[in-house]
């Protein structure tokens, strides 16, 4: 399982497109969880277009910004080498596509603000990129997980 960036993996500009895009997916998730975990009842109204009051919900939608915040992390340590930590992605992208697809159920629903249509296409965006990501690291001959 080749695991470096030796020709056959990953190498040249697509081992550095690949490790800048997984900096820009942390700032992505440091920009929306950052704000999400200091001002939580804030970054709820913004999204959702009314007041969080009940200091459990906030607790609870707090807790959902800091697996937000853990996510940068990891696709920071991905960017230092894409090819070894492919589970992070697994995860991460797993994570994006869900709540993606919750939130758009959300929005279709009338339960969120506009503000959720960036959220939501951002995230489609990291997580096709993710998939392009795995599809070159199989071709590459290189084991996903």
């Amino acid at each position: 399982m080749p695991t470096g960036s030796g020709s056959t993996g990953l190498a040249g500009r697509e081992l550095t497109f690949f490790r800048v895009f997984f900096v820009v997916a942390a700032l992505w998730n440091f920009a929306g969880s950052l704000p999400g975990t200091i001002d939580s009842a804030g970054m709820f109204e913004r999204e959702f277009g009314r007041a969080l009051t009940d200091p459990v919900m906030v607790a609870v939608y707090r807790g959902a910004w800091v697996t937000s915040l853990l996510y940068a992390f990891g696709f920071l340590i991905v960017a230092v080498n894409p090819q070894r930590h492919t589970g992070i992605v697994v995860m991460g992208g797993l994570g994006k596509a869900l709540f993606a697809l919750n939130l758009l159920r959300m929005h279709l629903n009338g339960w969120t603000s506009d503000f959720a249509i960036v959220v939501i296409a951002g995230d489609v965006v990291f997580v096709a990129i993710f998939l392009l990501y795995f599809f070159r690291l199989k071709r590459l001959g290189v084991a996903i997980i």
